[in-house]
């Protein structure tokens, strides 16, 4: 006969391992501990998740505020700066408003002098408002950052939030360490740039159409506000609409489960309508966007428009969106039509090659987190409960990083920040498999990542995995926002003064910021002969890897003695 169940709870249940009743008081005990332990469980899991996102926080803060200004964020901090006091559209306009009035919210804490008089185009502004209108642009460029910060580490309980319903909290947390760990999503979400922001949106929209399998009526215009956010941040996020409105048809089917013909068409039916409702909350979202920094929509470009002909003329000019929305997709059109230089394990190229993206992930992604992404997209599709997540985690990002890697602008993985935010999730699943050590391998991997991101700090812009050399040998195979964006043209003045004071400089920079402002005194070298070039050739790893005739020449006559924030390096001459 079998012995009766009880609830672990009740302390009549409770015996001594023999099957004897345990005195009234050890019961007691013994309840009260288990009830203690489920106790701290509830808050051990809130508590995990604070130190995640709070050692991410202090790590990307500290980044921020070490950093000089990168290549392209003196262009969105002006801009958003003409949003909050012009109410303009005029500059930036192949980027959408959405990223920028993000940047605006800090920029109007910060309340910097804005000359309304400045003629110039976005870069010009951007240095003029940072170094000639007398602002501190260390003050200034921190208050920019910061909602980027903010916004980064929000979308990582998104990514929590989806692990969990897919696996559980406990695994859930596993997803939240690898991004909160990811050297990437570290260096990019504390920019004011727009990467982030869009992939994150994008994310978010993703998990929601996820959540409306159980009550599409809320969550699949709350995806749609989601994507709208997307693209209203970044035009790239364009291809993501078709995916996710399929997604959205296979969300209201699973919700109403249709067991026969009439009930199946009819799910068929609402399903197309909420992937209408997705395109159109998306479609409003963008104007809204546009909207709100000025409400008559006057758009007069600072840039050239080009026209834009054949197929791509016609999409554009069939898209439901503003004026500057469309200009903006003619000047992005032009811009994949250039002839850009790319850089590939020591290979210095014009176009692009089509396996760039995977190349650089492999370089820059930590060697566990890459382990763990690939077997978290084998777990989603092998382990038959999860299987229904494919399509919201792989499919997505296998469109969106096939589409980054037909552009033509081989710069950096930040073109591909989704990916280690949508794998994040994946990963938490591989503890589902039904391998031995599938559990204590994803925590010695999990392991392995932060400590490979802890030992980068604060350099994770230039970050590469030790299967690369690390971040001092980035430059070697990768460039641009890989390892070079400009981003330590501060502690490169920190380190002349320190070390090397009084000596002739000849400086080749790479990057946004004015040199002279921090007390750098130079002469480009490539302006005189090679043989008046003595003291310290001080070069960007980005113009090193493009170096030609002169300066090849300089570089390879003089003697390596110094690196700055493993994106400089100081040559003796």
């Amino acid at each position: 006969m079998a012995r009766e169940q009880h609830s672990v709870l009740d302390p009549g249940a409770l015996d001594d391992g023999g099957g004897q009743p345990l005195p009234r008081a050890t019961a007691g005990r013994s309840a009260r501990l288990y009830a203690g332990l489920r106790r701290r469980k509830r808050w051990l899991l809130p508590l995990l998740v604070v130190v995640l996102l709070a050692q991410m926080a202090a790590v990307m803060i500290t980044t921020a505020v070490q950093q000089t200004p990168t290549i392209d964020e003196p262009v969105y901090v002006a801009t958003a700066t003409v949003y909050l006091r012009e109410h303009s559209l005029d500059y930036n306009p192949e980027h959408p408003p959405l990223g920028k009035l993000v940047i605006a919210a800090g920029i109007a804490l910060a309340d910097p002098h804005f000359d309304a008089d400045y003629q110039g185009d976005q870069g010009e502004l951007g240095r003029h408002l940072l170094y000639e209108s007398g602002n501190d642009p260390w003050r200034l460029m921190f208050w920019a950052r910061l909602p980027v910060i903010v916004l980064t580490l929000l979308f990582g309980l998104v990514v929590f939030a989806f692990a969990r319903e897919l696996v559980g909290a406990a695994r859930g947390l596993v997803a939240l360490a690898l991004y909160a760990f990811s050297p990437d999503v570290i260096a990019h979400g504390s920019l004011a740039t727009l990467d982030v922001p869009e992939a994150g949106f994008l994310l978010t929209s993703v998990w929601l159409l996820w959540r409306a399998r159980r009550r599409p009526r809320l969550y699949v215009p709350l995806a749609g506000v989601a994507l709208g956010a997307a693209v209203a941040t970044k035009m790239s996020a364009l291809p993501a609409v078709p995916v996710l409105m399929l997604l959205a048809v296979v969300s209201v089917w699973s919700a109403r489960r249709p067991a026969d013909r009439v009930s199946r068409r009819r799910a068929l039916a609402l399903g197309v309508v909420g992937a209408a409702v997705v395109a159109l909350v998306t479609v409003a979202v963008v104007w809204a966007s546009y909207l709100v920094v000025d409400p008559r929509l006057r758009f007069t470009s600072t840039e050239p428009v080009p026209a834009v002909h054949g197929v791509r003329g016609h999409v554009v000019d069939l898209l439901p969106f503003p004026r500057a929305f469309l200009d903006g997709m003619r000047i992005q059109f032009a811009m994949e039509d250039y002839p850009w230089q790319g850089f590939l394990f020591g290979h210095l190229y014009t176009g692009s090659h089509w396996y760039y993206l995977p190349a650089a992930f492999l370089v820059k992604t930590p060697l566990g987190m890459l382990a763990l992404w690939a077997a978290g997209a084998v777990a989603v599709v092998a382990v038959r409960r999860l299987r229904p997540a494919a399509p919201y985690l792989l499919v997505p990002t296998g469109v969106l990083l096939a589409t980054a890697m037909d552009g033509s602008r081989d710069f950096g993985t930040r073109y591909a920040i989704f990916v280690p935010m949508f794998l994040a999730v994946a990963a938490a699943c591989v503890p589902a498999l039904r391998w031995r050590w599938a559990a204590p391998a994803t925590g010695v991997l999990v392991a392995f990542v932060a400590v490979s991101s802890l030992l980068t700090f604060p350099f994770y812009l230039p970050y590469s995995n030790e299967a690369f050399g690390g971040p001092s040998k980035t430059y070697l195979r990768l460039h641009d926002s890989n390892v070079d964006w400009g981003q330590d043209l501060g502690r490169l003045a920190d380190r002349l003064r320190e070390r090397y004071a009084g000596e002739r400089i000849w400086l080749v920079y790479k990057g946004s910021g004015v040199p002279s402002y921090y007390g750098i005194e130079s002469s480009d070298p490539r302006k005189v002969g090679v043989r008046e070039v003595h003291g310290l050739l001080v070069v960007s790893d980005t113009s090193i890897d493009k170096a030609r005739g002169k300066l090849a020449e300089l570089i390879d006559s003089s003697r390596p003695i110094d690196q700055v924030g493993h994106s400089i390096t100081i040559y003796r001459r």
